[in-house]
């Protein structure tokens, strides 16, 4: 039962990642090292973070059960870091064409997943007792799947020198909803007292939003450039 449980969190965790590859075309261009290389800038990424959060923002007391306001909105602010790691992989890794942000953000989403949740998923699910944790860090995993592509998607419009220049404003608002997420989760959790599973459904829907309007954008712009092209 324990081992048929396992399978099913990897599976759930795992398996999308994998269909987004096959069905993107990332696959019929052979871009699975590109994808590893944007992982390896992911690890890059994340090490002059926690190297920026241990020398400029020490950790600072709060009260149990309470929320360090200022001390999560400086650890959100350090995570536009991430916008200039995956500006990186699309301009120097990544290579030429529309389908650079989802090397971008697959690969980032997918070295996210191993490095932060592997080890608990192989050595917790595979525990005596059931528990949903494990099926909602699965569930997790995938909404970070959307997050990432729709971060990279993002960032790729906002480097764009032909994107309609009433994109931008939103395209930077967008960025700066996607950087400061885990601010929003935590005044979530403190705030309005959401529990496990509401909270998994407000990252869902939170993050479905920005996906939707991201997409609205870069479907115009698609449309946009045909319109100029005949």
């Amino acid at each position: 039962m324990t081992l048929f449980h396992f399978g099913n969190c990897v599976a759930l965790a795992y398996v999308p990642y994998i269909i987004v590859y096959k069905c993107s075309g990332l696959a019929e261009y052979s871009a699975f090292w590109k994808c590893v290389q944007a992982g390896g800038a992911y690890l890059f990424t994340q090490l002059c973070k926690m190297i920026i959060l241990a020398t400029f923002f020490p950790t600072s007391e709060v009260p149990t059960g309470g929320l360090d306001v200022i001390g999560e909105f400086m650890k959100s602010t350090v995570d536009l870091a991430d916008l200039v790691g995956i500006h990186f992989v699309m301009t120097k890794i990544a290579g030429k064409g529309q389908l650079k942000f989802m090397v971008a953000g697959l690969g980032w989403a997918t070295a996210e997943l191993i490095t932060t949740r592997f080890v608990t998923l192989l050595v917790g699910a595979r525990g005596i007792e059931f528990d949903w944790k494990y099926i909602q860090m699965s569930f997790d995993s995938n909404i970070s799947l959307v997050h990432h592509i729709c971060t990279a998607m993002l960032v790729w419009l906002y480097n764009r020198n032909d994107v309609n220049k009433s994109f931008v404003p939103i395209v930077m608002t967008l960025l700066a909803m996607s950087c400061y997420r885990p601010l929003i989760v935590e005044i979530l959790i403190h705030a309005v007292g959401l529990g496990s599973w509401p909270l998994l459904l407000a990252k869902a829907v939170f993050t479905g939003c920005i996906g939707a309007i991201t997409l609205q954008m870069y479907l115009g712009m698609s449309v946009q450039q045909a319109n100029s092209f005949y």
